[in-house]
């Protein structure tokens, strides 16, 4: 044989397609995450602004609107208690409070929610203030762990479970040779995912707490319930890629949650901080709400987790539901009876 008849023999369209598929998953990982995080910055971040003396607090909330490239939204708010209320119910980012009769005045902020935003709105105010001649000293509502640096450990847990979901419902579908399931084999699938689902969300939640290396507070069985909806959501998004376009299925699972939602979590860097396009997908993928969804169980009393939780929820559903009715379908198909036999025309003979 010739070196083309080789070259023809071992490399088949399928396995070059493959080949393209992962070469395309490598260039748009990189574009994806360079061009999420190479460059953060501040946009409109919501900022409240508080004084006793009302024009007071109308001149800064005017002076921070007009800071170059917009990086906050400011509003006035009713006072300092307000203000801790919207903070901790992430309505709002931060908040400076302007002392009239002093020139010292006081920013709130929440760390646990992302300590790049708390600094990047400490540098802010202070610059700000500097050009008045005041000076600005910083209240942490909600501090991250002292053991969570830079409130990043939220982030890790949840791609960690994501990872485990996307892997395990890649398994099952390999290990069977990438046959596609039957009805039965469908739902045994999403059976054993839920039962990963629950183990992992448990075990994560017992290594990241107070129980091994105690880097994120918060309650352990909040945490293990949401480990275990995060992965048994991309488990079953997965299975329902797979169902629909076979092994490709694991290459577009790869694309949505780790191309597209790791960037996007707002882990490294809150949403406010992440360019438009990331900053819209982020919470509505599995990797973004989820890590919405841990800080605000370990830094803000379970606050704001309605939203998150029913995203989340929304693409287990989906994806169980997905996955049972093309396997429904296929085996319909399957069982089909055949046409029946044409009989010979009345009046005929046979010969």
């Amino acid at each position: 044989m010739t070196f083309a008849d080789e070259f023809k023999a071992a490399v088949t369209p399928r396995a070059a397609l493959l080949v393209i598929g992962v070469l395309a998953l490598q260039l748009l990982f990189i574009a994806s995450y360079v061009g999420a995080l190479h460059h953060p910055k501040p946009k409109d971040v919501p900022f409240g602004v508080v004084s006793s003396a009302p024009a007071a607090a109308r001149q800064a909330e005017q002076q921070l609107a007009r800071l170059p490239g917009s990086p906050l939204d400011p509003r006035v708010v009713a006072d300092r208690r307000t203000a801790q209320r919207q903070i901790m119910d992430r309505t709002i980012d931060g908040a400076l409070v302007v002392d009239p009769r002093g020139t010292t005045d006081t920013l709130l902020v929440a760390s646990g929610g992302g300590a790049a935003l708390s600094n990047v709105l400490e540098t802010l105010t202070t610059r700000v203030e500097a050009t008045e001649q005041r000076s600005v000293r910083t209240v942490d509502l909600a501090p991250a762990s002292t053991e969570d640096f830079n409130g990043l450990s939220s982030f890790y847990l949840v791609i960690g479970w994501c990872v485990g979901g996307y892997l395990c419902a890649s398994i099952m579908s390999i290990s069977a040779g990438s046959r596609a399931a039957s009805p039965q084999r469908a739902a045994i699938r999403l059976g054993s995912m839920a039962l990963v689902a629950i183990v992992g969300g448990l075990g994560g939640a017992l290594i990241i707490g107070d129980g091994i290396l105690g880097a994120l507070p918060g309650s352990f069985w909040g945490l293990s319930g949401l480990g275990a909806l995060i992965t048994f959501a991309v488990g079953a998004v997965t299975l329902a890629l797979e169902e629909l376009t076979g092994v490709v299925g694991i290459g577009l699972a790869v694309l949505l949650i780790v191309v597209a939602g790791n960037p996007s979590a707002g882990g490294a860097f809150p949403l406010p901080m992440l360019p438009p396009f990331w900053q819209a997908i982020g919470p509505w993928l599995p990797p973004g709400a989820g890590t919405w969804a841990a800080r605000s169980l370990a830094y803000f009393h379970g606050n704001a987790l309605t939203k998150p939780l029913l995203v989340l929820s929304a693409w287990a559903v989906v994806g169980a539901a997905v996955t049972l009715l093309v396997a429904a379908l296929r085996g319909r198909r399957r069982v089909s009876p055949a046409p029946a036999p044409q009989t010979p025309a009345s009046g005929a003979t046979a010969s």
